[in-house]
């Protein structure tokens, strides 16, 4: 009986060893973005494309706080020759669902935004809501198929509904 106890004891703990050594303590992301600009009042859609770079501290292996910055660029707003830059700074939770061949996850990442473009600029409140999902090359690199966030603004007096898809790596560093 006795033995079986720690037979039972040593497994849970490889269990949780093995368990451990999948989940790292941060993950740094960066990539290509593309985003659809709303700029609303009747104007129509800006196409634009740009990076993204994000941080996340694992907390656990299923919950993390996430650090998002992104930058997106168009060299001709509506025709006008005027070169166009949306920069976005959010931060918030992340929830993952880690399997052996990636990650699943979904954040809602609060912040500022950065509208530049023709000498003048102005900074705005905004969120990135979405998702993605991660996967693995080996235990240190993951490919980011697909990160889609629906990414509003509030530049003047009204929101702007904007979209961003994203694509790249994320190196993994340390382990829980």
């Amino acid at each position: 009986m006795r033995k079986s106890i720690l037979a039972i004891m040593a497994v849970v703990a490889l269990s949780f060893a093995a368990m451990a050594q999948t989940t790292p303590k941060a993950e740094v992301f960066g990539g290509y973005q593309y985003l659809r600009f709303n700029p609303g009042s009747g104007i129509d859609g800006i196409n634009a494309n740009g990076w993204e770079a994000a941080i996340n501290g694992n907390l656990t292996n299923w919950f993390g706080i996430k650090a998002d910055f992104s930058g997106a660029y168009n060299g001709d707003l509506l025709g006008t020759g005027i070169s166009g830059k949306l920069h976005t700074f959010t931060f918030g939770p992340e929830f993952s669902r880690r399997g052996d061949k990636g990650k699943l996850f979904a954040h809602a990442l609060f912040g500022g935004a950065r509208l530049s473009g023709g000498g003048a600029s102005d900074s705005a409140f905004a969120m990135r809501i979405g998702g993605g999902g991660d996967w693995n090359i080996n235990d240190r690199l993951a490919w980011r198929v697909v990160q889609a966030d629906y990414v509003p603004t509030r530049f003047g007096s009204e929101w702007q509904n904007n979209v961003a898809v994203s694509t790249g790596i994320v190196f993994r560093l340390g382990s829980k």
